[in-house]
């Protein structure tokens, strides 16, 4: 099952030669970089969710939460330590 993750956006800056926004974004202590070419009003601080290394949408952080809450119940958290393999090299 391909799910997207909400997490929130640690850091951003210019990588693969300034051509693609990257963010570093935390998912409940886990952190991950994520690309933000879906989402160019993006920001520090800003809950996203991430699908397959790209963030894909903004959400707010109480909706962020309680998807993240569910998400660790139901065991589907410990896809995270796949996300890498998805990001360009």
């Amino acid at each position: 099952m391909c799910l997207a993750i909400p997490g929130k956006i640690k850091s951003i800056e210019l990588q693969y030669g300034g051509a693609v926004r990257m963010a570093t974004v935390s998912f409940g202590g886990i952190t991950k970089e994520a690309s933000l070419e879906m989402l160019p009003d993006a920001d520090v601080d800003d809950y996203v969710l991430v699908h397959v290394g790209v963030a894909i949408s903004k959400v707010n952080e109480e909706e962020a939460h309680k998807t993240f809450k569910y998400l660790e119940e139901l065991g589907e958290i410990g896809e995270l330590t796949d996300v890498d393999e998805y990001l360009p090299k």
